[in-house]
């Protein structure tokens, strides 16, 4: 089975997850991204050259690289393509291409930071409380996150009317009370029924630009137990990156992204290869639940690496 990563940009990590998974059969991982000078343009067995997604022929040119390369699986990085796989899924499975990707209703859940919130409160999941204006929020710690936002772009902590005020229009924030508990990370996988399979969680020790730098498994049955939940009344697939704060009782949900997160590279090592089961089931293996089967006390030190290549740019 041959891989298609879009959004591919830095994430060596994930390519040569999926390369170790196809490569004892003779697949082959190729990478797409705008930028041409993305690192796993060079890392990848291939490059795939895609315009850019509100281009009038992007589709047809996509299809034809997947006709090309013979791809079996397409794996969408970035948050803002995410919406474009889900409604076409139906439409790559009928070209033989699978999309690592949910339900379009899943992914506006998820995306949509406010409706995550209402979703949670309706099903049963606590979140940190979020003010409904900022008339509530006045004299408060708080922490302000754009409705829409990812990577931890525009997220500030509130400590003044100033700020508090800079905020508008507030139906484009999600502004919630600032919370100092330990912050954790679940990488839940989920069958392309939906069915949970595994849930890795690990505490996020560092953070730079919203993506773990250093990060721990640890053992937290709680945890677990409402990450399967959660993800049953959301609907996720494949792979998902959960994330909470969590003291005591019950956690505090932040956000679900429906996708590889930064970090992920940790439950890999800990003993859930999500790439190289996804491949499997794709392949016809059966998928046998993996629930509590990592490796506890493992800590990841994220960092750069160089990389040289002679003769192009």
């Amino acid at each position: 089975m041959n891989v298609l990563v879009t959004s591919a940009a830095r994430k060596v990590w994930l390519v040569e997850a999926f390369r170790r998974a196809v490569a004892p059969e003779g697949g082959r991982v190729f990478a797409a991204d705008l930028d041409p000078l993305a690192t796993t343009l060079r890392v990848a067995d291939g490059a795939v050259a895609l315009p850019r997604m509100d281009a009038p022929d992007f589709e047809a040119r996509l299809l034809e690289a997947c006709r090309r390369h013979d791809i079996g699986l397409l794996v969408p990085t970035r948050d803002a393509e995410l919406p474009y796989f889900a409604e076409r899924r139906a439409h790559l499975a009928a070209a033989g291409v699978v999309v690592h990707v949910g339900p379009p209703e899943t992914i506006r859940l998820c995306q949509d930071k406010r409706a995550f919130v209402d979703h949670c409160l309706t099903a049963g999941f606590t979140v940190p409380h979020t003010f409904a204006s900022a008339e509530e929020a006045r004299g408060k710690t708080a922490f302000a996150r754009p409705r829409t936002g990812a990577g931890g772009r525009g997220v500030a902590r509130i400590d003044d009317p100033a700020a508090l005020a800079a905020l508008t229009p507030w139906d484009a924030w999600v502004v919630q009370t600032f919370v100092s508990a330990p912050e954790y990370t679940l990488d839940l996988l989920a069958d392309l029924t939906g069915r949970v399979v595994s849930v890795v969680p690990r505490q996020r020790l560092r953070v730079v630009s919203g993506e773990s730098v250093v990060g721990r498994t640890v053992e937290a049955p709680v945890l677990v137990d409402r990450a399967v939940a959660l993800s049953t009344s959301l609907g996720l697939v494949g792979h998902n990156t959960l994330q909470c704060f969590f003291e005591d009782a019950e956690p505090l949900w932040i956000e679900v992204n429906p996708r590889f997160g930064g970090g992920a590279a940790l439950g890999f090592a800990a003993g859930v290869d999500t790439p190289r089961l996804l491949v499997e089931w794709l392949q016809g293996a059966p998928v046998v639940p993996r629930l509590g089967q990592y490796e506890r006390g493992l800590t990841m030190y994220r960092y750069s690496a160089d990389l040289y290549v002679r003769g192009e740019a």
